[in-house]
């Protein structure tokens, strides 16, 4: 091999390296959405600080696409949410919690949405998570009490593990919906 071919071997091989790390930094590096209300910015979030506390299922998976939980891994589960207070806004970071290496869908959005289903914020979520909790965030705009989020995924739409949020104090209700989202209406 002539100094010349290793050169080229040895670029090559820097500009695949530096190629995956940069595709494997838009998953794992700042947030770097907009901060517009309800944009449903496409997925470019971070799995730092998730409200359910890591980045693992604490069930086993088993065969059915559950866990020892008892969540359906084949819906969309929202396992935990955080509100932070903006200037006229709220930004809302969700966890969930779904099977994407599973099947051909995969979660592609969550919303945050009024007791009686009126969308008030959405996430668009651009590739597949596997089969961990991942946390990603949006900011809305929200005038009521309390609202909903809800986790979708590109199979089944909405269903799995919902949650019932108090705005004024962040208060979090999981509630598993099965596969049809549950109506909140009457909470």
């Amino acid at each position: 091999m002539t100094v010349h071919e290793r050169c080229l071997s040895r670029r090559s091989v820097l500009a695949g390296a530096v190629g995956l790390a940069g595709g494997a930094a838009g998953c794992a590096g700042d947030d770097g959405e907009s901060e517009r209300a309800g944009d449903g910015s496409a997925d470019g979030g971070t799995t730092a600080g998730e409200p359910s506390g890591g980045d693992t299922t604490d069930g086993d998976v088993d065969g059915d696409g559950g866990t020892s939980e008892g969540l359906d891994l084949r819906e969309a589960n929202v396992t935990g949410v955080e509100l932070d207070e903006r200037e006229d806004a709220y930004r809302v970071a969700t966890t969930l919690l779904h099977d994407d290496d599973g099947e051909d869908g995969y979660a592609d959005w969550w919303q945050v949405e009024t007791l009686d289903g009126d969308r008030v914020g959405r996430r668009d979520l651009a590739h597949p998570h596997g089969t961990r909790e991942f946390t990603r965030s949006t900011t809305v705009a929200v005038d009521a009490d309390r609202v909903v989020v809800r986790g979708h995924d590109r199979t089944h739409g909405y269903g799995g593990q919902a949650a019932l949020v108090s705005v004024p104090d962040g208060a979090v209700e999981l509630v598993r919906q099965g596969s049809e989202p549950e109506p909140f209406a009457d909470r």
